[in-house]
C-alpha cells in the first residue's frame, strides 16, 4: 500500500493546513515539562467538584469530572492532546491515511503492559474500538465511532475504514471514552473493572465518594506518573473544598468558587490557576416537548440570557460571553458568529410568531451542572420577566442529577468541556441520535453540513460549511451558550507541574499523570 504521509505531529496549525487530509506522527507524548525536575513519591489528595452514586467505571458512561479523572488516571487511549493542544500518539506511535482520508492505518506501540501484566496488542486496539460501536452500545461515544464500516488488526497495525473521508479522525480516537483495555476472542474482557494500561492502578472506587489508585510500576511513559498514590473524594459543596484545601485535607482541588477566588488568590500557600479554553456553560431544551419545539420560543429565550452579567457575576470575570455556539474560538474552523444581544423586545416579537403573549417555563439547576447555575438561573429568570416570560427556577439535588435531570427534564442547566475540533463536539452533542443530543434536536441541513465537512478536504471550503453548521447550532438549536468558563482550579504550593493545557479541566485531566510534589 502506498501513503500520503507527513512526518509531523498534528497540530492546530497543520489542521488547518492539511488540505491532503493525510497525517503521520511520531513525538513521543509526556516531554517538555518546563518546570524543576519532577520527583517521584508522595500520596496527593485531590478535592473533585463531581461525582455521584451513579457513576460506573463503564468507560463508555463516563460523563462528568470525577470520572473524566480517573479515566485517565487508569487507562491510556490511542492519541492525546499535549499542552500545547497538540495531537500525539499515545498506544499508537504513529499512524498514516490515504489522501482522501477515508483509510487510515494506526501502527500500536510495542512493549506497553495492562495493569493485569498483559501487553496491549492490536487486537486490544480494535476489541476497544468495537465496544463502542452498533446498535446495542450504550456508550456515548458510539456517534463519534459510528462513521467506521471496518476496523481491523493487521500484525502491529490497525486499519479503519471510514463511510467517507475524515482529516480530523486521529482526534475522534483520542476521546476519552476510548480508551484501551484488554481483550479475549475478540471481546474487551470486562469495560467497568478498570483494569487498563494508564499510568496508575485502581485499587478502590464507591462511586459519588472516594476512590484510590496506586502506581503502575510498569507504565511505558518513563517520565510521568510522579505520585505513589492518588486519592480523590467526591467533594461537590465548594465550600467544603475550599476548607479542605485551607486546611490541607487535600492538596488539590477543580471548580473553585469564583465568588471567593480572591481569597485563595491571598493565601500564600495556594496557586490559583485560571486557564481559558473550551468550557462552556449551558441551558439545553427538548426541543421535542413544548414550548421549546417552536423555533421561535428557542429564539426568544436566547435573546434574553444575560450573558455579560452571568460572565460578571457568576464567574466573577473567568470567562467571556457565548453567542449559542458551542465551538470554542481556540478551536480550527471556529466561526466567528455576531454576538448575540439582550432583547427583550425582539424575544416578544419571536413569542408572538410562537402564537404566544406569556409564557411561563421551569428551568431546573444544581451546582453539580456548574458552581453557580441556580444563581445563574436566576439572573436568567429577572432578565426574562420584561418580555413576558416567566422563568420558575428548580433548584435540583446535586446527587443525580446527571441521571435525573439532565436529558431528562425538558429545560435544565448544563456544562461542557470543549473538543479539539469542530465534528468532534457536533457529532457528539448535535448530530440527531447521539448518547449526548441533551436536546433532541434534528435538523436536516445540519447533519448534510456536518458529514461534508468531516470529508472535506480543502481547509477554504471546509471553514465555510463549518460555519453554516455553526450558524444553525446558535440560531436554530436548542442550546442556550451564554457564557465560556475558565477552568479555575486551587492547588497547594507543594505541588509542580510544566506548561497547563486548556483542553480541559485539570491540566486537560491529565494532572495525575504530569504534576509532582517539589
Amino acid at each position: 500500500m502506498s501513503y500520503l504521509k507527513q512526518t509531523t505531529t498534528l497540530t492546530r496549525r497543520s489542521l488547518l493546513g492539511t488540505a491532503a487530509g493525510a497525517v503521520a506522527m511520531s513525538v513521543l507524548p509526556g516531554a517538555g515539562l518546563k518546570a524543576q525536575t519532577p520527583k517521584r513519591g508522595g500520596v496527593l489528595r485531590y478535592g473533585c467538584g463531581h461525582g455521584a452514586t451513579t457513576d460506573t467505571l463503564d468507560l463508555g458512561l463516563f460523563d462528568n469530572d470525577f470520572t473524566i479523572a480517573l479515566d485517565y488516571m487508569l487507562h491510556n487511549h490511542i492519541a492525546e492532546l499535549t499542552a500545547d493542544g497538540d495531537l500525539v500518539g499515545e498506544v499508537a506511535e504513529s499512524w498514516e491515511a490515504f489522501s482522501d482520508a477515508k483509510e487510515w492505518v494506526f501502527r500500536i506501540r510495542q512493549g506497553i503492559e495492562f495493569h493485569n501484566g498483559a501487553t496491549v496488542t492490536a487486537e486490544d486496539v480494535v476489541a476497544s474500538v468495537n465496544y463502542h460501536r452498533g446498535e446495542d452500545s450504550s456508550s456515548a461515544a458510539g456517534a463519534l465511532v459510528k462513521q467506521i464500516t471496518d476496523i481491523r488488526a493487521e500484525g502491529n497495525n490497525v486499519i479503519v475504514q471510514l463511510t467517507a473521508g475524515n482529516a480530523d479522525f486521529p482526534y475522534i480516537l483520542s476521546d476519552y471514552h476510548i480508551p484501551i483495555i484488554p481483550s479475549k476472542d475478540g471481546k474487551v474482557v470486562d469495560a467497568a473493572d478498570g483494569v487498563g494500561c494508564g499510568p496508575y492502578k485502581l485499587a478502590s472506587f464507591e462511586p459519588g465518594v472516594s476512590a484510590k489508585v496506586t502506581r503502575h510500576e510498569n507504565y511505558w511513559k518513563s517520565n510521568a506518573a510522579f505520585f505513589d498514590e492518588i486519592h480523590m473524594q467526591a467533594l461537590i459543596d465548594p465550600t467544603a473544598r475550599t476548607n479542605s484545601l485551607l486546611t490541607g485535607e487535600i492538596d488539590l482541588m477543580n471548580r473553585a468558587e469564583l465568588k471567593t477566588v480572591a481569597l485563595l488568590e491571598r493565601n500564600p500557600n495556594v496557586v490559583v490557576s485560571s486557564i481559558s479554553g473550551g468550557q462552556h456553560y449551558t441551558f439545553p431544551m427538548l426541543t421535542n416537548i413544548a414550548p421549546f419545539d417552536n423555533p421561535h420560543v428557542r429564539m426568544a429565550l436566547k435573546l434574553l440570557a444575560p450573558r455579560q452579567d452571568m460572565v460578571d457575576k457568576i464567574l466573577s470575570g473567568h470567562g467571556s460571553v457565548g453567542s449559542d455556539n458551542p465551538i470554542g474560538a481556540a478551536v480550527p474552523f471556529a466561526a466567528d458568529l455576531p454576538q448575540r444581544p439582550y432583547d427583550p423586545d425582539e424575544a416578544k416579537f419571536h413569542l408572538k410568531q410562537a402564537g404566544l403573549e406569556t409564557l411561563g417555563v421551569s428551568l431546573h439547576a444544581a451546582d453539580a451542572a456548574f458552581s453557580g447555575a441556580v444563581d445563574a438561573a436566576t439572573l436568567y429568570r429577572e432578565a426574562a420577566l420584561p418580555a413576558g416570560i416567566d422563568i420558575t427556577v428548580v433548584r435540583e439535588p446535586n446527587d443525580g442529577y446527571w441521571s435525573d435531570v439532565w436529558t431528562q427534564k425538558p429545560w435544565c442547566a448544563c456544562y461542557w468541556g470543549g473538543r479539539p475540533t469542530v465534528d468532534a463536539m457536533l457529532s457528539l452533542a448535535y448530530v440527531p441520535g447521539a448518547a449526548w443530543n441533551d436536546t433532541n434536536w434534528v435538523n436536516e441541513r445540519f447533519v448534510e453540513l456536518v458529514t461534508a465537512g468531516r470529508a472535506e478536504l480543502d481547509p477554504g471550503k471546509r471553514a465555510e460549511i463549518y460555519y453554516e453548521a455553526q450558524q444553525l447550532v446558535s440560531d436554530d438549536g436548542g442550546t442556550v451558550v451564554p457564557m465560556f468558563a475558565n477552568y479555575v482550579y486551587a492547588a497547594s504550593k507543594k505541588l509542580a507541574h510544566g506548561k497547563l493545557a486548556a483542553n480541559w479541566d485539570m491540566d486537560g485531566q491529565k494532572f495525575s499523570e504530569r504534576w509532582w510534589f517539589a
